[in-house]
């Protein structure tokens, strides 16, 4: 049986790229299904905080020299709960700050299959929702599988930028909601840290589909030492994906660090009884010195064993790659280290495709899926190394072109696919810079016969109007079959646009980089049924997240 279950998890139909429709299905090559895309509906927009004078928006405007972007629904996560596939929650950061973190972190829930949402904002966590910190970042949410519902949120207080981070009193805490998402208990508190020389960051909360009871929390611990030398600010904020890149990118091109040395190790707790209670934080995993792990997140298997995924930093010889750690005992005891695929895009990343303005896009993170039938697990990552054409533009000089890299295993990570490039963008001999595309989801259908990707590209971009750089957001589909593989990048297809109009990603606020987060929601929900959460800028530094239904054939 396993040998069946991983022929069909390496196999696909074929497809091709498909225009943007509503609730109609779009025209497909003989002996191929179409998927069924309803209509765009707006998940979270305006302005919860508006009323909130707790957090001092001034005070920190003046003592940090900070940017507050007001209406900015930036960065959501995404489950459906087992217990009803109608119902779906998100978390999201709501209303950014320039140098890290929000105001505070929002949940909106949607009882009727993502046709309407309502708030349900965790209390206790932020100054604006009662609780005793300033600002917020990296939201997460689950479902345990008798539906009870989980809120993780990043928490910090800033400091001035003469400070290594920027930051003190980082923490994590995690909101438990008995009612399926309606409201929410007091928060319980994994870690906090006083020290303005360590950061907790890049947080990811998984509940465990085979075990009710269980839920895994994992994150990375950046700290700098000795303290007398980390004063010097070569570190930029309390923003850690971004601190994580200078230090890659210092390392890599041969230069000192810094005075000061770091690491980075990944950080876990659990909990036995479906949050009541959590184990005391403590790594599961130690880099080393001057090295560090980044986007810890933890995959069951269908058989229960465990995998907490990182990207590791100035580990391996390639100095940026993808790893794991495996625990056959619910979290109790971890592996050493296995490294899986090298990660290409370096300190370029991705620029808007006519001016050459940074875009705050998920190069060194990656997204990652399990297969719930078959167990296959399936990475999507940014990656240059299939760069063929070269982006030049006046802001950025000339970079090589990201695209959407794509690699499986079907032996519970002991060995993966050669990395092909997935993404449809089409060429583009005018302006080879809109053929970038940046910030993969990926996710396996609930009756693990389609593997989907979502990314955002600027095909569409046409520069027509001064200031604008069209994005738009896109679905790719690898259906599962005896005949092919997902491993051969022609097997990807019937592309969907769900953006139903280009948005100027110009729009997107600021925060190293035009920012509409680091990561996008995307879920299976019952046997063939597929969520995105995908942000767009709707206006000058004001953004909303949207969602469409996808119905599997």
């Amino acid at each position: 049986m396993t040998s069946i279950f991983r022929r069909l998890s390496r196999s696909a139909s074929r497809g091709f790229a498909g225009g943007s429709v509503i609730a109609l299905t779009c025209a497909i090559v003989p002996g191929a299904e179409a998927q069924v895309v309803g209509p765009l509906v707006t998940v979270a927009a305006g302005d919860p905080f508006s009323g909130c004078t707790a957090d001092q928006i001034n005070a920190q405007e003046s003592a940090f020299r900070s940017v507050l972007f007001p209406a900015t629904s930036i960065e959501p996560w995404l489950a459906a709960d087992p217990t009803n596939p109608s119902r779906l929650l998100v978390g999201h950061q709501q209303d950014r700050w320039d140098d890290g973190g929000s105001r505070g972190l929002v949940g909106v829930v949607s009882n009727d299959a993502g046709s309407t949402w309502t708030n349900t904002i965790p209390s206790g966590v932020t100054d604006c929702t009662g609780g005793k910190f300033r600002r917020a970042s990296d939201p997460w949410v689950d479902f345990a599988q008798d539906g009870t519902a989980f809120f993780f949120s990043l928490v910090f207080d800033p400091m001035k930028p003469t400070t290594p981070f920027g930051a003190r009193n980082s923490g994590l805490l995690v909101s438990r909601s008995v009612d399926h998402g309606a409201s929410w208990q007091a928060p319980v508190t994994l870690i906090r840290t006083t020290s303005p020389h360590a950061l907790n960051d890049k947080n990811s909360l998984t509940a465990d589909p085979t075990a009710n009871g269980y839920v895994y929390a994992v994150w990375d611990q950046l700290s700098v030492f000795p303290p007398s030398q980390a004063g010097d600010q070569l570190l930029a904020g309390n923003d850690g994906v971004e601190i994580a890149r200078q230090l890659r990118n210092r390392a890599a091109g041969g230069a000192p660090v810094s005075k000061f040395n770091f690491t980075g190790p990944s950080f876990f707790s659990r909990s036995v009884d479906n949050g009541v209670t959590w184990s005391t934080a403590a790594p599961i995993y130690q880099p080393g010195t001057n090295a560090q792990t980044i986007d810890n997140i933890v995959r069951v298997l269908p058989d229960g064993t465990l995998r907490d995924f990182f990207t590791a930093i100035n580990v391996t010889t390639s100095g940026l790659s993808i790893g794991y750690i495996k625990s056959t005992d619910k979290g109790a005891s971890w592996s050493t280290p296995t490294f899986v695929n090298d990660i290409q895009v370096r300190a370029a990343g991705v620029v808007t495709p006519d001016t050459g303005q940074p875009v705050r896009d998920a190069a060194i993170l990656y997204s990652i899926a399990v297969n719930p039938v078959t167990g296959a697990i399936y990475l999507a990552w940014e990656d240059n190394r299939f760069s063929t054409a070269t982006c030049t533009t006046p802001g950025a000089g000339s970079i090589a072109i990201t695209g959407i890299v794509f690699s499986e295993s079907d032996d519970g990570g002991a060995t993966w696919s050669t990395p092909v490039m997935i993404n449809k963008t089409p060429a583009n001999a005018a302006n080879p810079c809109r053929q970038q595309a940046f910030i993969p989801a990926v996710v396996a259908s609930g009756d693990g016969k389609t593997v989907v990707v979502t990314y955002y590209d600027f095909r569409n971009d046409t520069n027509t109007s001064a200031g604008a750089e069209g994005t738009d957001n896109f679905a790719l589909f690898c259906p599962i079959s005896p005949s092919s593989a997902c491993t051969s990048s022609a097997n990807w297809g019937n592309e969907r646009r769900l953006t139903t109009a280009s948005f100027n990603i110009l729009n997107a606020p600021v925060a190293r980089g035009h920012f509409l987060g680091d990561y996008m929601g995307l879920t299976a929900s019952g046997p063939k049924t597929i969520y995105p959460v995908f942000g767009t800028a709707t206006a000058p530094n004001v953004t909303a997240e949207f969602t469409r239904q996808i119905t599997l054939p």
